[in-house]
């Protein structure tokens, strides 16, 4: 019989001790000023209301908006329009939150994980940072490797280009291993090119961004415009063929068409008057993004019969098939510059991130190291460059889509959380008296069971479930955001407020979750996998090195002008 190890003990309750108490920790952040920010080493206020909107534009509408419109209008019919509409209103709500909290914290780049490490604590703050990131690499690599498609395939209108690409330098790779391993040389290279715009400045990345936003919103207009004398209302009769379910189902599919708006509120470091314009650039992004969705909807809708709508690219054949070919042409080069703004934002985003944890002792130092003089971090930006350049160059990621988006929802959720929780009262300190628990800890026990109330509701109107049961879901989330409502104090924030707290933060965390809901299994696998990978990273690196002191204490800033504080 072996002997009991005191020490052995002591050193476990003290190694989980320290663990939760290091987990539990939040970021106190105070808003930097001119006064306080420091010279040379941060980065640099460039970007106006007009590049913040075309920044959220560029990440949110790429190739899809020729694709997607047409794919799910073979299901939903003419009803398509009304799926964007209903997606449109829901990344509303999530838009929404997102101003508020970018507006509460314009001084600091970091976005969801920023706002969940100030509202709830570092090891969900830390969860939440490595769900987005997995989104973001894969999807880099994925839409590098359609950048590289479909720009071949514009090279190849030229009659003497046509038929002389191999797969390797664009459409698809050479496959070894069964597959597994796919190379792909033109991906890799334009990653390296849109890298080396990234690190050449923030001004000049947003130029080009500017641009090519710029040229592809024209082409949709064009195209709108163009359709619109080719649209035969006729064929908008029936409207939703397949009935309202068919709609529904198409809101889920399309609402990943709008994401995106996210990056402007990762620019708040870089923003010359981040308090105003920020949520301004949020909402205006998505706006414009949901009316010209809409407007191709409407043009293919009407154009051709939604039964005889292509799987590739609908909206080319649709404009072909009407004589239309010079179109045909400009949706080629709106494709490309799409997918490439696309790309470009998302490096973008994801170097910021890896910023904001590296100056929090999360992520070793290296990748929060900015460049003197071109005011980037380059570091941070090679590495997520280089990540997505070898993940494009030798696997066909494109296979991973279907895990794709829980990091996207995961965020959203999390956000909308975090608008109510930074509103509540003396969230910490407060006791209820004659309760064991305090009033904070009531209220997130009500915000988890609105998220399981939206999980379940999503659960059985995928699987065709019982009518009762969701019933009970919705009633389960409604006496929830009762709780949240009449059981708590809330407080005015300073800046943009979002309106309806907490109803409209309550409303986008159940839809958020209903949609999370319908996601394939192997992205729920995905969710708990990598959140229990990334406890344990936090448990052997993170709790050791964080630093979740107020950031302009340690971290030089081009603080908020004071105008617009």
């Amino acid at each position: 019989m072996g002997l009991h190890d005191p020490s052995s003990s002591s050193g476990g309750r003290s190694f989980f001790g320290g663990f939760w108490s290091a987990a539990l920790r939040r970021k106190a952040i105070g808003i930097a000023t001119d006064s306080v920010a420091g010279h040379g080493g941060g980065l640099v206020r460039h970007l106006g209301l007009f590049e913040l909107i075309l920044l959220g534009i560029g990440a949110s509408i790429g190739a899809g908006i020729f694709v997607v419109t047409g794919t799910v209008a073979r299901d939903a019919g003419p009803g398509v329009t009304i799926s964007f509409a209903l997606a449109g209103a829901a990344c509303v709500l999530n838009a929404l939150c997102y101003a508020e909290l970018s507006s509460r914290f314009p001084a600091v780049v970091g976005g969801a994980y920023l706002y969940t490490y100030a509202a709830f604590n570092e090891l969900m703050a830390f969860l939440v940072f490595t769900q987005l990131m997995l989104d973001y690499h894969i999807g880099a690599a994925s839409i590098a490797r359609s950048l590289a498609s479909y720009f071949v395939s514009l090279l190849e209108l030229l009659p003497f280009l046509k038929g002389h690409f191999p797969s390797w330098i664009g459409h698809g790779g050479i496959e070894f291993f069964g597959g597994i391993v796919s190379i792909n040389i033109l991906a890799p290279i334009l990653l390296i090119l849109l890298t080396v715009i990234l690190c050449y400045g923030v001004k000049e990345s947003s130029a080009a961004n500017s641009f090519m936003t710029a040229t592809k919103v024209v082409i949709v207009i064009v195209v709108i415009f163009a359709g619109a004398f080719e649209v035969d209302v006729s064929n908008w009769s029936p409207f939703a063929p397949n009935g309202f379910k068919a709609v529904i189902t198409g809101a889920t599919v399309v609402f990943f068409s709008y994401v995106g708006f996210d990056a402007v509120a990762n620019s708040a470091e870089e923003s010359k008057k981040p308090q105003r314009d920020l949520p301004i650039g949020i909402l205006a992004s998505l706006f414009v993004c949901a009316v010209l969705y809409i407007g191709v909807c409407l043009v293919i809708t009407g154009m051709v019969p939604y039964k005889f709508l292509g799987e590739d690219a609908p909206l080319a054949e649709a404009f072909t098939a009407k004589g239309l070919k010079v179109v045909s042409v400009l949706i080629s080069i709106g494709a490309v510059a799409g997918l490439a703004t696309t790309l470009l934002v998302g490096l973008y985003v994801q170097s910021r991130l890896y910023l904001g944890l590296s100056r929090d002792g999360l992520l070793p130092s290296v990748f929060s190291k900015v460049h003197p003089l071109r005011h980037t971090p380059i570091h941070s930006q090679v590495w997520v460059g280089l990540v997505a350049g070898i993940m494009a160059g030798l696997f066909n990621v494109h296979q991973l889509s279907h895990i794709l988006s829980v990091g996207t929802l995961t965020g959203y959720s999390v956000v909308s959380a975090c608008v109510i929780t930074l509103r509540w009262k003396d969230k910490v300190s407060s006791q209820v008296s004659g309760k064991c628990i305090s009033a904070h800890c009531e209220g997130i026990i009500c915000l988890v069971i609105i998220a399981f109330g939206g999980f379940l509701a999503g659960l059985c109107y995928r699987f065709s479930g019982s009518f009762i049961i969701i019933i009970f879901a919705v009633v389960m989330a409604i006496l929830g955001a009762a709780a949240v409502q009449f059981r708590q104090g809330y407080a005015d924030p300073p800046g943009f407020s979002c309106p309806g707290v907490p109803i409209v933060p309550v409303l986008s965390i159940f839809i958020n979750i209903f949609l999370f809901a319908q996601l394939h299994e192997e992205a729920w696998y995905r969710f708990v996998i990598v959140s229990l990978i990334s406890v344990g990273v936090y448990a052997i690196y993170g709790q050791y090195h964080a630093n979740p002191v107020s950031s302009e204490h340690s971290v030089v800033y081009q603080g908020v002008p004071s105008e617009a504080a």
